[in-house]
């Protein structure tokens, strides 16, 4: 491994090696092709993950655009920035996030290039300019990197409450304030609404939209007071909805908006007070991943008609935000069948919006106006990777069975036996369960002995095994807390693809599910992307690491997720290519949160807690009566091992990674 240049006073190079090193197993059968397809590497993946030639996972930080030399080893990554300190690398501990701000301004290139061809190329009259929904992640260097990289763009944000209207107008002050979209939604008070209206004071380009009907009165009434000529929008609630998970949020049922009879009180209401021509934005969300163009057109063209009624009605309408619901393919299937997947590209998506609007406009005569999105989940998920390591391995039970066994089965279970002989599959679990049963009733009743117990749970094993119904499913223990870091997979079942990031070259002999940290039992992974009930993986070896990462969790999971079992967020690197052939820049790294941090995130003391536990210790020691010096030892050894409790993350570390 290379050593670490310090490059300047915000990062670290790594330099790789202009070619990378040949597989280990190059002769074996099984190839990193195979490993792809295994894992749907090429569907979800693409064009930013990929599988190279030492089967590590490499990254495309700029898409499709990237150079063979541009690839970054995801693995070379994680090994040098856990490496400890004294050997060089950065000493960060698992669970680790890897972001790619490359990636992440390629997403927002992307959907501009895509909105940018279909209007150009459908001749449609105006432009595009999305803004990012902070709710989706509000780090702050993701929120700065995509007001840097979508400057050119104007590209603005949405905030959803009063904390996130301030990051927003902070945010924006480093790029185009006046040009900008700042879109306000979510539930208002005053306080929320004079805030919103303090952003057109500061110029920036705020826009108040109207989620409930009430909220129009609060706007017109402070925005008499502060002196200050709002630009409204409107959210309407549409009649198009979705049938999946996501369907609760879309339709008339919906969280948020305002029907049409709402529309046109708010409307009177506008004209009345002499503020009709601040209204110029309509906002409409059918609901999250959007699975087909063809609902979204639905939609579209239906927010579209509404659009042109409020032109008619004498609003200077201006915008139209199509809200969320650009969906990611998280199985790589493109079937749009399922929550997890989408029917369509992201060129596709955005031709279908402005075609929709278009027809519409022409058909009303009405002046094509802007189009505006909110593609939080499309512009984040990819560039953020979870890594973490599978821990140990909990295997099925292996059990041959003994002449004793067998004679058993003879004298005791000739049903059993007989049914097992002639391949009975149906008889041989009846009986087997009536066995298991008597086997229980037996041990509660303290007439089988737990050697017998176990004894008999083995032939029931063999059996199974015997019939062809064995589960040889393994458990692996991993260093994460689920409810942490993905807390959308145990709240809603949302999955992820989950993928080692290296040895993908050698084939993968175990069936596996997924076991947390927590003492929790919903702490568990037991489903996966294409419908499978188990994950192949690769043996866990004694003398080395375990290696997994969840993709395409950049958006909610880290926003979403809490400490539960007082398990802390974990530690975080950024990640661009630099000069050099097959070789990263760490931009930024941030320990995960320690033991002190999730204590005083749940209102503790951690100084006033260590403290105590020092007293304690040195009552205890004094009240051994051992000599003074040992005393001071072992005083110094309790309080030493107590320092590094409370500094270190709480996660599982290696003798390696524990913080002296």
């Amino acid at each position: 491994m290379r050593a670490v240049a310090c490059v300047d006073t915000d990062g670290y190079v790594f330099s790789g090696d202009s070619s990378l090193p040949a597989s280990p197993t190059s002769s074996s059968p099984w190839s990193t092709s195979l490993s792809a397809s295994l894992y749907r590497l090429d569907g979800w993946g693409a064009p930013y993950f990929t599988a190279n030639s030492s089967g590590n996972i490499s990254v495309r930080p700029h898409g499709s655009d990237t150079l063979p030399h541009q690839h970054i080893d995801l693995l070379k990554v994680v090994n040098n920035v856990t490496c400890p300190k004294p050997s060089g690398g950065l000493g960060l501990q698992f669970p680790l996030i890897v972001r790619f701000p490359d990636v992440l301004k390629n997403r927002v290139e992307c959907l501009q290039s895509a909105f940018d061809f279909a209007v150009k190329s459908q001749g449609y009259g105006s432009h595009y300019q999305g803004v990012y929904p902070v709710k989706c992640n509000q780090d702050r260097f993701i929120v700065e990197d995509i007001v840097k990289f979508g400057s050119p763009f104007r590209f603005g944000l949405e905030a959803g409450s009063k904390p996130e209207i301030l990051l927003a107008m902070s945010c924006l002050c480093k790029a185009n304030p006046d040009d900008a979209f700042l879109v306000c939604n979510g539930f208002k008070d005053c306080e929320y609404v004079s805030l919103a209206l303090l952003g057109r004071k500061l110029a920036f380009n705020t826009v108040i939209v109207l989620e409930q009907e009430h909220e129009a009165d609060l706007v017109i009434d402070l925005s008499h007071k502060m002196n200050v000529r709002p630009v409204i929008g409107l959210r309407a609630k549409l009649r198009t909805k979705q049938s999946n998970h996501y369907s609760s949020n879309s339709g008339e049922n919906g969280k948020f908006g305002l029907t049409s009879s709402q529309i046109l009180s708010v409307v009177t209401k506008l004209r009345e007070s002499g503020m009709l021509d601040c209204l110029q934005l309509l906002h409409f969300h059918i609901g999250s991943m959007i699975p087909s163009t063809s609902l979204l057109s639905d939609g579209v063209s239906e927010a579209a008609q509404l659009y042109c009624e409020l032109v008619r009605l004498g609003a200077h309408m201006r915008v139209i935000d199509v809200g969320g619901g650009l969906g990611i393919d998280y199985d790589g299937s493109k079937s749009g069948e399922a929550d997890q997947s989408v029917t369509y590209t992201l060129q596709e998506y955005a031709e279908a919006v402005v075609a929709s609007i278009r027809y519409v406009c022409d058909q009303r005569w009405v002046k094509h106006p802007v189009i505006c999105s909110e593609s939080g989940r499309a512009i984040v998920s990819h560039h953020s990777v979870l890594i973490f390591e599978a821990a140990s391995a909990v295997k099925p039970m292996t059990h041959q069975p003994s002449p004793d066994d067998i004679q058993f089965l003879l004298e005791s279970e000739e049903d059993l036996y007989a049914a097992v002989m002639r391949g009975d599959q149906e008889r041989s679990l009846l009986y087997l369960n009536q066995l298991k049963q008597r086997c229980v009733e037996g041990f509660r009743d303290g007439v089988l002995s737990i050697e017998k117990l176990v004894s008999l749970d083995g032939l029931c094993e063999w059996v199974l095994k015997a019939i062809g119904r064995s589960d040889p499913v393994q458990t692996y223990n991993i260093n994460l807390s689920i409810f942490t870091s993905t807390p959308d997979h145990w709240g809603m079942g949302q999955l992820f693809p989950i993928v080692p990031i290296h040895k993908l070259d050698q084939k993968p002999r175990a069936r596996v599910i997924l076991s947390d940290l927590t003492c929790d039992s919903d702490g568990k992974i037991v489903k996966f992307i294409g419908g499978e009930s188990s994950l192949p993986l690769h043996e866990i070896e004694s003398n080395g690491r375990y290696l997994l990462g969840i993709f395409l969790g950049g958006s909610y999971e880290e926003s979403m997720g809490g400490v539960h079992n007082l398990f802390g967020g974990p530690s975080v690197v950024h990640v661009s290519g630099s000069d050099e052939p097959h070789s990263f820049v760490v931009t930024r790294a941030v320990p995960g949160q320690s033991s002190s941090d999730v204590l005083r995130a749940v209102k503790h003391e951690p100084e006033l807690m260590l403290q105590t536990l020092k007293h304690r210790a040195e009552e205890v020691m004094h009240t051994k009566g051992g000599g003074e010096e040992e005393e001071d030892d072992e005083y110094k050894n309790v309080a030493a091992c107590l320092d590094r409790s409370f500094h270190n993350m709480p996660y599982l570390a290696t003798e390696e990674g524990i913080i002296e």
